[in-house]
């Protein structure tokens, strides 16, 4: 058997996996149980872009079986060349399926599907690199908004000029984090400041953190585990933001983790939101640690989450990203900034299926 036929098997037995499912969520018993519905539905939808490849697999491989056949047996020597044509490009289209099932069979992180909690900090650079962390604000906001998922922003302290010291909001979508997850790390933008009078080119930088969002039982913060403060507002806001002691400020003694939250006028409202951020950073933080065990054996650092790393860089004269743990350039400057972050995405997700298909 060769590995189109055991991948063809593979991709068989999840959709008949599929199937079962669809079966399964219809019954009684799965309906009135909430947490195993919801468990089987997340299954289900998952497979459901491998379903779709083997439905179109199948259809390509009857379509370049028949031209393979006609460009052996035709006698007329026109047919034959046009038959020998179809089956080249047929051929290719199998190969891109292919991979992409594979990619798809690959095992994935049960963190994948959760929401993607995203804090932007601006770094190195002054008010230029404020006004670079509210550009990549903007970028990962239109991504979301050109496939469909919902943005709910956390907080915000902004900076001079438009721009922002530091930003955290959640991206709700299917695979959310899993897409979304190879973002961290230290992005650095060159180019001429609007303040810059000699055209000189500056480079700055800001930190991306992309967190799965935690639920209650993925992490447990006990009363005695947090130090919280509350102070007024500060920064533009409503009648109250600026004159109540709305904003909360909670510390997580064991690990120092500091969470602060003021965009609400209620103080519960405030501190609901910094926990929800603090259970994100915990998992995080342990998620980077069973990393950081495994990343001796790894090619790359695509999946490390290792936030002093810097991961790519936006060159405006050039219009330029480069992504420097897998080698990727492209001259696509402002669409990328647009949000048209697919390839890059894709590029990444390919370098972390290799790093563990070779672990």
């Amino acid at each position: 058997m060769t590995s189109s036929d055991r991948l063809r098997e593979k991709v068989r037995a999840a959709v008949a996996r599929r199937e079962e499912l669809g079966r399964q969520l219809a019954s009684p018993a799965v309906i009135g149980d909430p947490e195993r519905l919801k468990e089987l539905a997340r299954e289900h939808s998952g497979l459901e872009r491998l379903a779709e490849v083997g439905a179109e697999l199948a259809k390509l491989d009857d379509e370049l079986e028949g031209a393979r056949e006609l460009s052996a047996s035709a006698e007329d020597p026109d047919l034959r060349e046009l038959a020998r044509a179809e089956a080249v490009e047929l051929e290719e289209r199998v190969g891109r399926l292919e991979a992409e099932a594979r990619d798809l069979l690959t095992p994935k992180d049960p963190l994948d599907d959760r929401a993607a909690v995203i804090e932007i900090r601006a770094g190195t650079g002054g008010d230029e690199a404020g006004l670079f962390a509210a550009d990549l604000h903007r970028m990962y906001t239109r991504y979301a908004e050109k496939h469909g998922w919902k943005i709910e922003l956390l907080s915000t302290s902004e900076g001079t000029l438009g721009g922002v010291k530091e930003v955290a909001f959640v991206v709700r979508g299917k695979n959310a984090y899993g897409t979304l997850r190879y973002e961290s790390g230290v992005h650095r933008v060159q180019r001429v400041p609007e303040t810059e009078s000699q055209g000189r080119i500056h480079t700055s930088a800001a930190t991306v953190a992309v967190l799965p969002e935690a639920e209650d039982v993925d992490v447990e913060i006990k009363p005695d585990d947090i130090k919280v403060d509350v102070y007024r507002s500060s920064g533009p806001g409503g009648q109250s933001v600026n004159t109540t002691d709305s904003a909360v400020r909670i510390t997580h003694v064991a690990t120092g983790l500091v969470v602060t939250c003021q965009d609400e006028k209620s103080q519960h409202k405030n501190k609901a939101r910094a926990l929800k951020v603090l259970r994100s950073r915990l998992l995080d933080l342990r998620i980077a640690e069973q990393e950081a065990e495994r990343a001796a054996q790894r090619r790359t650092q695509v999946g490390t989450g290792d936030r002093s790393a810097k991961i790519r860089t936006y060159n405006f004269p050039q219009s330029r990203v480069t992504d420097h743990r897998i080698g990727l350039t492209l001259h696509r400057l402002p669409e990328i900034m647009d949000g048209d972050l697919d390839h890059l995405l894709r590029e990444l997700r390919l370098a972390r299926r290799e790093e563990r298909l070779s672990a």
